[in-house]
């Protein structure tokens, strides 16, 4: 017998509580009839009595038992929510963060100025270029990433969002190698969230990102773990315009290796900045000018 949308619902977030806790568990099942049925909260609660049927019943018990064996609900369905955008991720590219958001509406607010010229580096699905362009007046955003598969993934943001950004392959290590130049002028704002996991970190995080998040887009040795920073600052030193921004996301652990790193480049006014949980997770140098 057909069981009802609520008793299915119900089924969800039973299933998923003792890994996720209940109001984990109750936004994924959101998200799962969202996806598979294209229902929103309302048609949900509209809905919870008519039946559904076994098949389909079925098909999201199969989503459960994904996430039951720690596979990200966005990997699923192919889509993450960020700063109000749907973006396409794959296994190619990292899952956008909230914490990702906050760095991007700090950018936003500070640089209100028409016509900046901006560098997303590690761009990754492209969240942060393409949040950027769309909301920064004018923004000439140029985004760069090492693997051409994640800029196919972010190429298609882009062009599904209505969002002008300019793509370039190229090493984060190897900029000056790579083609990445300022062009017509200096860039205003540099933007980057490397990869800035130590490997000793590995045996602390959740399964569902050793297994499934590509690795080198998160962890640095523990010998060198500021390695793209530095790349990126040295790069900067050349091609930042005077007054211009650098702005990280970086892991706390370091906070006090990145701020005298900044220093040793000329950056004399280095701040850092907590995120909503009260971390120290980002970090801004202005080029003197």
């Amino acid at each position: 017998m057909d069981r009802s949308v609520a008793e299915v619902m119900r089924g969800v977030v039973d299933r998923l509580s003792p890994k996720y806790g209940t109001g984990e568990a109750k936004a994924m099942g959101r998200i799962i009839f969202e996806n598979m049925k294209g229902w929103s909260a309302v048609d949900l609660a509209i809905k919870a009595n008519e039946p559904m049927t076994d098949f389909m019943a079925a098909k999201i018990d199969g989503v459960v038992d994904r996430l039951l064996n720690d596979e990200p609900i966005q990997y699923i369905f192919g889509v993450a929510d960020f700063y109000g955008m749907k973006l396409k991720v794959t296994a190619d590219t990292l899952i956008p963060r909230p914490e990702t958001a906050e760095l991007v509406d700090i950018i936003v607010k500070e640089n209100q100025r028409k016509d900046l010229r901006v560098l997303d580096l590690g761009t990754g699905s492209g969240c942060i270029a393409i949040a950027l362009a769309r909301n920064l007046p004018f923004a000439d955003v140029t985004a760069v990433d090492i693997s051409g598969k994640a800029l196919d993934v972010a190429r298609e943001n882009a062009s599904a969002l209505h969002s002008r950004v300019s793509f370039v392959q190229g090493d984060i290590l190897k900029l000056a190698d790579d083609g990445v130049r300022s062009g017509e002028g200096n860039f205003d704002v540099i933007v980057s969230n490397p990869p800035y996991i130590a490997d000793s970190e590995r045996s602390g995080m959740e399964k569902n990102v050793l297994e499934h998040e590509p690795a080198s887009a998160l962890f640095v040795p523990d010998d060198n773990p500021l390695e793209f920073y530095d790349a990126i600052l040295k790069f900067a030193v050349l091609f930042l315009a005077d007054g211009g921004r650098v702005y990280f996301e970086i892991n706390p652990r370091y906070v006090r290796e990145m701020v005298s790193l900044c220093r040793t480049y000329g950056f004399d006014d280095v701040d850092e900045m907590r995120d909503s949980y009260g971390k120290l997770r980002f970090l801004r140098a202005m080029r003197p000018g």
